[in-house]
């Protein structure tokens, strides 16, 4: 099998096994079929993951400790365009759920619709934004409309396949929307009315299991107010008969392009873990448990156990890598990343051998000086104790006699669990599981060698160098809105004439923009290149702007020829307050010209010639099979020249486990993957 890589550089009943479960909850546990539990969960987001990844990625999970498996639902990925539905291939969340279920684990269901997660538009179809009369949210009649037809939409999907608990299936708990509370403030009082709106709403699907919003001081009751953070001990709902929970763990953090890969050491994540249980915390979830690259809490708890990859245009912005590795307990590759997943397990273990006096005892505190507490469970009706001793102290150990029940050592900030509160059966900062690293090895197959031989052609634009676009207007636009998602690239195109040479010869170009990266050209030759990026690292010139976007100015010597000069400008392009008002792109500009003498000219409202897209997406340059006449050549291969196609073959490694395709060298882009026979 050959393989075909194309690169352009320009970017409450249920039961696991089928049988009706009942599962209820107060402060203390969540109840399934009577037995009170404490619930540890493990985000892997199916649409970061391919089907095949996902049986191995779930069985990795259960054998890490975990008891369910929690997901957002992609709603830009399952309606594209209004109306139009794809639940197909890695997007087919039914199948991945029945998949869960054959594991024997339970799901936690994140609707939204809106996720954030790092993901394009925060996972919004970008057909919204351009509904007359939207604003995505509030208290806005237009986007109620379509949330609840999405969120119905998805509901009547799970009943229909039988996936809700009630009805046997694994859904044992569904969120409504995601982290309003962290921006509801600017929306005043149409936020808190939408909030009371998503609580109704998702009530009135009758799903028959509990709800919960995460981030959500004030979630309207019966909904379960949830936190998310790196650290939740602090952490009380605002119903003193809701769990305790905690939905997102961050078991690291995302990626930006250039930077370092961010790490969360295992001894931090399980010392979270352990003060979260010993607090009362009944649910936790990491995020991620599995991560993945792209061009994102029964008692339990919810972090990103694998974090994946974001495939195709999938990450958020500015600036997110396609790898959503997030230091997660499984890689990007879904092997175990250790020693986090090893002595994660390992805690697991530890509370759930403690679990039925948790959730049946009572707690008292004691603090013994110096940032150590100890917290006592004692279960009354049995006699059975578990203790929880934390050292609270980041520089200094701590050495505890309890006396009766045993001297114990407790390192700088580390929880020790003691069974019976006389036997330390697990210390968090005590790591026994040997570490790993991975390395990537070049693999050449039936005695290909592993260096790749490339090809390359340029970008065919000469059209857009001399103005012709698909539509005109006398301003310029907002990107998002003219693209509607369909690409990261628009042409904004004009014409200057010039009747003073002299005055404009060795003129500047100044282009406002609120894209992330910019081309420009004058008269058919590339002026310069500048991205978002480079101002973060190089310069002071950037600034935030209304509605969290980032400003920044492009600035280059340009020479005008008298008579027509054509310029044309290439723009490449989530989360705040009223983040679908921010303008990307050129939107509004100012584009100036500024001469000798202070002369300026100000071409904001010029007539603009607008193409979306470039036309070796619109050709398929990356499908073998796509009808076209393209000259690739293996002659000179150019280096860092935008506007640049890179094509090469490889034959697939042996066996079933991910391919790895490593892009050190290149820049940022899109690579497809095209495998025939």
């Amino acid at each position: 099998m050959e393989v075909l890589l194309v690169l352009s550089l320009a970017l409450l009943c249920s039961s696991v096994s089928g049988l009706t479960t009942q599962v209820s909850y107060d402060s203390n546990a969540i109840v399934i079929n009577g037995e009170r539990r404490v619930l540890f969960s493990g985000s892997i987001h199916y649409p970061r993951s391919t089907v095949d990844m996902w049986p191995d990625l779930i069985r990795k999970a259960k054998e890490g400790g975990l008891d369910a498996i929690e997901t957002y639902i992609f709603w830009d990925r399952h309606e594209p365009k209004q109306g139009e539905y794809d639940f197909s291939g890695n997007l087919d969340f039914i199948r991945f759920f029945k998949t869960v279920q054959e594991a024997g684990l339970y799901v936690v269901l994140r609707i939204g619709p809106y996720v954030c997660a790092e993901w394009n538009y925060g996972g919004f179809p970008v057909w919204l934004h351009n509904l007359p009369g939207i604003e995505l949210r509030t208290d806005n009649a237009i986007y109620k409309n379509e949330m609840q037809k999405f969120t119905a939409k998805i509901v009547n999907m799970c009943k229909e396949a039988k996936l809700f608990a009630p009805q046997g299936g694994p859904i044992i708990l569904a969120q409504i929307e995601n982290e309003y509370g962290n921006i509801m403030g600017p929306y005043g009082e149409a936020g808190k009315s939408y909030i009371k709106w998503c609580a109704q709403m998702a009530l009135s699907l009758n799903a028959g299991v509990p709800w919960i919003m995460c981030q959500q001081d004030d979630a309207p009751q019966p909904m379960i107010n949830t936190c998310n953070g790196f650290y939740c001990d602090d952490f009380e709902p605002n119903n003193p008969k809701s769990p305790k929970m905690w939905t997102e763990n961050w078991t690291g953090w995302f990626s930006g392009w250039g930077d370092k890969q961010p790490h969360r050491t295992a001894e931090d994540l399980a010392f979270s873990v352990a003060r979260f249980f010993q607090t009362g915390g009944v649910f936790t979830n990491y995020y991620m448990i599995w991560a993945v690259a792209s061009s994102t809490h029964t008692n339990s708890s919810n972090l990103q156990y694998h974090g994946g990859t974001n495939f195709g245009r999938t990450s958020g912005g500015p600036y997110i890598a396609t790898t959503y590795d997030y230091d997660a307990p499984l890689d990007e590759y879904g092997n175990p990343n250790q020693p986090k997943w090893g002595h994660l397990k390992e805690l697991h273990a530890a509370i759930k051998s403690v679990q039925k006096v948790l959730t049946n005892g009572t707690s008292t505190i004691k603090e013994l000086g110096n940032g150590v507490n100890l917290t006592t469970y004692d279960n009354n009706a049995t006699g059975e104790r578990v203790c929880f001793l934390s050292n609270l102290n980041t520089t200094q150990d701590a050495n505890i006699d309890l006396q009766k029940d045993g001297k114990y050592f407790v390192p700088a900030w580390s929880v020790s669990i003691l069974e019976g509160c006389n036997k330390e059966i697990h210390n968090t900062a005590k790591v026994n599981t040997q570490s790993t690293v991975m390395v990537k090895k070049p693999e050449g197959t039936e005695n290909q060698s592993a260096q790749l031989s490339w090809q390359w052609a340029a970008e065919h634009i000469k059209d857009s160098l001399t103005g012709r676009g698909k539509f005109t207007a006398p301003k310029l636009l907002e990107q998002k809105g003219t693209t509607v998602d369909v690409s990261d690239y628009l042409w904004y195109m004009t014409r200057v004439d010039i009747k003073d040479k002299f005055s404009w010869s060795n003129a500047t170009l100044r282009v406002n923009t609120t894209g992330h990266v910019l081309h420009a050209y004058v008269n058919g030759k590339l002026t310069g290149t500048l991205n978002l990026e480079s101002f973060f690292q190089f310069s002071s010139g950037i600034s935030m702007g209304k509605n969290g976007t980032y400003n920044f100015t492009f600035e280059k010597n340009v020479s005008l020829k008298s008579g027509t000069n054509t310029l044309a400008l290439l723009s490449a392009t989530n989360y705040g307050a009223r983040f679908d008002l921010a303008p990307t792109g050129i939107v509004g500009g100012p584009v100036q010209l500024i001469g000798k003498a202070n002369a300026s000219m100000d071409l904001s409202s010029n007539q603009w010639s607008y193409k979306v897209g470039l036309n070796g997406e619109a050709s398929q340059m990356y499908n073998e099979k796509a009808p076209r006449n393209i000259r690739w050549s293996s002659e000179g291969i150019p280096i860092s020249r935008p506007m640049t196609w890179y094509k090469t073959t490889f034959k697939a490694p042996l066996g079933a486990d991910p391919v790895v395709v490593d892009m050190q060298g290149m820049g940022k882009g899109h690579a497809w993957a095209c495998v025939g026979k």
